[in-house]
């Protein structure tokens, strides 16, 4: 039953957005809405649910596919093979991609116990990156800031980096985390019709996009 309500709301995620209501849950599964209450006690508790599944299983695609790179050594492959992951699950699943990534939900909140499953996908990218450096393959970044990085920002990227690849110098995670965010923009733009009139190749364009940031890492 909480598997087939979760299917229900995945269907109102992608004709509604996040705009999730019991009630038309309800009524689509020919319950009253009381009835649901039984196994989310509110919306809140349903749209978390939908956003730990959807955390899982995009993790999981992104840690399928850097373990298919058999050769562990090959850190380029290995970050492409992820990222390509992270663009495949989001093209098939754009309503839960939009929910992870998208605009916040109103009045929405989410736990504590969502941290874990949202970790999985930059752990993953992250353990690549420290892989190269305890390896010696990565020395540093290939290229650097213009200036010195201000002290605040190299405070949360220490706090960042011991939380997911401890050992990791502040300018690798600085690069990292560069990388990571342009990863999911360049997602997030082809998702919400950003590239519209102005990128046609996306694909193509994607894969541009996560060689440049390889180079960025030294990777």
């Amino acid at each position: 039953m909480i598997d087939e309500i979760k299917a229900v709301a995945r269907r109102h995620l992608a004709a509604d957005g996040a705009n999730l209501s019991l009630r038309a849950v309800a009524r689509d599964m020919g319950m009253v809405s009381s009835a649901l209450y039984r196994y989310f006690a509110s919306r809140d508790d349903l749209l978390t649910a939908l956003i730990l599944d959807g955390y899982n299983a995009l993790g999981e695609a992104v840690e399928s596919a850097d373990a298919a790179v058999t050769d562990r050594a090959q850190l380029r492959a290995r970050w492409l093979s992820a990222t390509h992951a992270v663009r495949d699950w989001a093209l098939v699943n754009p309503a839960e991609y939009a929910l992870l990534y998208g605009s916040p939900v109103p009045g929405y909140a989410a736990p504590q116990d969502t941290i874990a499953a949202a970790a999985r996908t930059p752990a993953v990218l992250a353990r690549i990156l420290t892989d190269g450096y305890t390896s010696g393959a990565v020395t540093g970044p290939g290229f650097l800031p213009s200036g010195p990085v201000p002290e605040a920002v190299l405070a949360d990227l220490a706090r960042t980096r011991d939380g997911i690849a401890p050992g990791l110098p502040e300018e690798l995670m600085h690069a990292g985390l560069t990388c990571w965010l342009q990863l999911f923009g360049v997602v997030s733009f082809e998702l919400f019709g950003q590239f519209n009139n102005v990128i046609d190749a996306r694909a193509e364009f994607f894969d541009q996009q996560m060689e440049l940031m390889a180079r960025l890492m030294g990777i």
